[in-house]
């Protein structure tokens, strides 16, 4: 079963297929300037074998029913030698149907795996020689400007994960917000927690600390549900702590299981409860009864 990791990046090309000349334009110096429209097409090549056949995702720039180029784009978790069989095959069935130059974009989740995926493919007739190219967090430059994170999020995501840490870390997590608040909600949802997925802990608290901010008026259905969350989380833990307060200043023991139970509490009506039962109880035991 395909996992977020390898569907993430194909949901980013289908969800924005200007993603694709973006990356060949910035980290390949392809020049796809004058091709116009970006169109996502077919990822079946039926005319085959659609068993064997069926890439990840498909982009025509230009005109789609006469393109100037088309671009195979691949998510690879691992390199795979079945796939040196298989790429060649998916653009040169895309060259054939579409009449045009062909390029594979392989998507990967770190720089290992890009360079693996890298090597060059002998198909063995003089002079072919297939060289695929690979993106990886990596190899994407820090977005840092909001603007362009607007333009672009799925860029800002991508590329969020390998300088989140970096010495741009506040510019490209606030620029990665900027990007979450452009997003439908169950698109910011997913972006969401892909990066948080891949983040150091300093670089999630930075960013749900962005996400909270009082300053800034959020206008993506995501942004705003999520600061929600974040600030009903946030009173729950306040209210937790002040349960364990009120128990330790009466010098009532709390057993780790009752004290995980506070913690782990969301329900703010009934963590104002547990506030008063401290207050009253003899024994930690009797805090839910």
């Amino acid at each position: 079963m395909p996992t977020s990791n390898h569907e993430l990046p194909l949901e980013m090309v289908r969800n924005r297929p200007q993603l694709v000349p973006e990356l060949l334009r910035s980290v390949f110096g392809v020049d796809v300037s004058g091709h116009g429209q970006v169109t996502l097409a077919s990822e079946s090549y039926a005319d085959t074998h659609p068993a064997e056949l069926r890439c990840d995702a498909t982009v025509l720039l230009g005109d789609p029913d006469s393109p100037a180029l088309g671009v195979v784009a691949e998510s690879q978790l691992r390199s795979r030698e079945e796939k040196t069989y298989s790429w060649p095959a998916y653009l040169a069935s895309l060259r054939l149907r579409r009449r045009c130059p062909v390029i594979l974009l392989v998507f990967c989740p770190d720089m290992a795996t890009a360079k693996g995926c890298a090597a060059p493919i002998d198909m063995g007739h003089p002079g072919w020689v297939l060289q695929p190219l690979t993106v990886s967090p990596e190899s994407l430059p820090p977005i840092t400007d909001p603007a362009s994170a607007r333009r672009l999020p799925e860029l800002a995501v991508l590329s969020a994960p390998a300088h989140a840490d970096g010495p741009h870390a506040e510019a490209v997590i606030h620029s990665l917000s900027t990007a979450l608040d452009t997003l439908s909600d169950d698109i910011g949802t997913l972006y969401h927690d892909y990066v948080m997925s891949r983040f150091s802990d300093a670089a999630r608290k930075l960013l749900e600390e962005t996400l909270k901010l009082d300053d800034y008026e959020w206008q993506s259905e995501f942004a705003i549900r999520h600061r929600a969350e974040g600030q009903a989380l946030g009173e729950a833990k306040g209210e937790a702590k002040s349960v364990l307060l009120v128990l330790h200043a009466r010098g009532i023991s709390v057993p780790n299981d009752i004290r995980d139970r506070v913690t782990d509490c969301a329900d703010l009506d009934q963590l104002e409860r547990l506030v008063q039962r401290a207050a009253t109880i003899d024994a930690a035991e009797d805090l839910f009864n």
